[in-house]
């Protein structure tokens, strides 16, 4: 699983890096390889923002989120992300 991780308009930081790898790479067991992940954290005035976007299989999926603080954006985005691949994972099983 490949994790690339962009910075915009902010710091780098190194412990917000480490905790979307590691988030992220719990998606793994739900998701058939080649995954490739795009986590993007930016700052606009008093918003902090997170996209994911999550690429496995040929289906690309994305969520994003803003609000006051950065891991709680990557928090509500990662929901949204896991909730899709349930639905995307459920629906497929049906058929």
């Amino acid at each position: 699983m490949q994790v690339n991780v962009t910075f915009r308009q902010m710091e780098h930081s190194d412990a917000l890096k480490q905790y979307a790898e590691d988030k992220i790479s719990k998606l793994k067991k739900l998701l058939k390889p080649p995954v490739d992940a795009r986590v993007t954290f930016s700052v606009e005035k008093y918003s902090h923002i997170a996209d994911l976007a999550i690429n496995a299989g040929g289906v690309t999926i994305n969520a994003s989120e803003k609000s006051e603080d950065m891991y709680s954006s990557f928090d509500l985005a990662y929901s949204k992300i896991e909730r899709q691949i349930r639905k995307y994972k459920e629906k497929h099983q049906n058929r």
